[in-house]
């Protein structure tokens, strides 16, 4: 019988320390109900302070929702279409150039 009281011991002295470690690991916004310094010493509790705190003082992670940003106020996008246009620029006068080169000189039949 010692033996069953020295394991049920153990056991709710190594619940008792994941809940005081999870509760100061716990994001101040998480925690519901008292501020997060009185669920410290709730926790403390051995057993009924790791019930109460992972029914009621635990809550839920918030998720943070994707913000829509419109692509006239969007820096990058404005920043990667300046860029597109100068590249789109740059190639146009690339192609022009080139145009140019392979463009056969005037004939000088009218000399002869």
């Amino acid at each position: 019988m010692a033996r069953v009281w020295l394991v049920l011991a153990v056991i709710a002295v190594a619940l008792t320390i994941f809940t005081v470690v999870d509760v100061i690991l716990t994001d101040r916004s998480r925690a519901r109900g008292v501020p997060k310094a009185v669920w410290v010493f709730i926790a403390i509790l051995p057993i009924v302070g790791a019930v109460l705190w992972f029914s009621i003082g635990r809550g839920p992670a918030r998720a943070v929702a994707p913000t829509f940003v419109a692509p006239d106020d969007d820096l990058a996008f404005l920043r990667d279409l300046s860029a597109k246009e100068e590249q789109d620029e740059r190639i146009r006068r690339l192609e022009q150039e080139l145009a140019e080169l392979g463009e056969d000189p005037p004939a000088d039949d009218q000399k002869q």
